[in-house]
């Protein structure tokens, strides 16, 4: 009976250590599996959170790529080649050149009368034989000295058209120069201004021009449909008398429709600047000695 039960006991026993270490070894694995599928949950998360941040990020390694192709392009080459192209090499912008303006007087000099003056460039020079002024009722506009002698320097004419819609015909400003008039002749004229109401010749008036003092005189002439004015000054210097003539010539005030005088103050003031810039430099004798031959020659003795 106690064998027996010995026996007995002792399978208890066995099978008791027996569940005891298939229950441990179950609880041993299960852990370890646990642990992997922990393990490989984690890894498998992280690896869905990598796809997911790659995939959100996608698109711009796909820009790059569609722009750099663009950046290579024949396309960009062709318009970054002026970027790179030599200055030389570019053909230069013409440049407008701006047209000079040409000054509004012009000098007029005369070597052998010493005389020189500005006149404006519209205006007409002639000089030399050429220079006799002429008006529309008179003609040719005679000199003024008391001796003969006298030789025409230079005229300027006013453009006919310079008063439109008035009487006006011509107007000149006239240099004359002679050498065989004394100091106290060149101060009187051979006629005289006669438009004094009695009839009584008006004698010369004194007058300064610029810094020069001068004898001047007037005459006036008039028919049936012209009038004539004109305005002697002398002066003496270089040993020889100089004239001065401004002359004013009108035609048609009556006889026309639509014309009006001219306005024979403001065509005075032009010829008085002109006037008013005459200078006379010193003359060698040689000049001097020319001039004289010429008198001879034109038999203005």
């Amino acid at each position: 009976m106690t064998t027996t039960w010995k026996s007995s006991d002792q399978k208890s026993t066995n099978q008791a250590t027996n569940n005891n270490t298939i229950s441990g070894t179950t609880l041993s694995s299960w852990s370890r599996q646990q642990r992997i599928a922990m393990i490989a949950g984690f890894a498998i998360l992280g690896l869905l959170l990598a796809v997911s941040a790659c995939s959100k990020q996608s698109p711009k390694p796909a820009l790059v790529g569609v722009s750099h192709p663009a950046s290579t392009s024949p396309t960009a080459v062709a318009e970054a080649t002026p970027v790179t192209t030599p200055t030389g090499a570019v053909s230069p912008t013409p440049t407008k050149k701006t047209p000079k303006k040409r000054p509004a007087n012009v000098t007029y000099s005369d070597v052998n009368s010493g005389v020189s003056f500005l006149y404006p460039r519209k205006f007409a020079l002639t000089s030399g034989d050429k220079a006799q002024p002429q008006l529309a009722s008179t003609g040719d506009v005679p000199m003024n000295f008391v001796q003969p002698g006298g030789i025409a320097v230079a005229t300027v004419a006013l453009p006919g058209g310079s008063y439109p819609g008035t009487d006006f015909a011509s107007a000149f400003f006239n240099v004359n120069v002679n050498r065989s008039v004394s100091e106290q002749e060149c101060g009187h004229f051979a006629f005289v201004d006669t438009r004094n109401a009695d009839g009584e010749p008006v004698d010369a008036e004194k007058v300064k021009v610029g810094s020069t003092d001068m004898e001047m005189t007037s005459n006036f002439s008039a028919g049936a449909m012209k009038q004539d004015e004109t305005q002697y000054y002398h002066s003496y210097e270089n040993g020889a008398c100089y004239e001065y003539v401004l002359g004013l010539g009108t035609a048609g005030y009556g006889a026309k429709d639509g014309v009006e005088p001219v306005k024979r103050d403001e065509v005075f003031a032009k010829l008085e600047k002109i006037l008013a810039t005459v200078k006379v430099n010193p003359v060698e004798r040689e000049h001097v000695a020319d001039q004289a031959v010429t008198s001879i020659a034109s038999g203005k003795e």
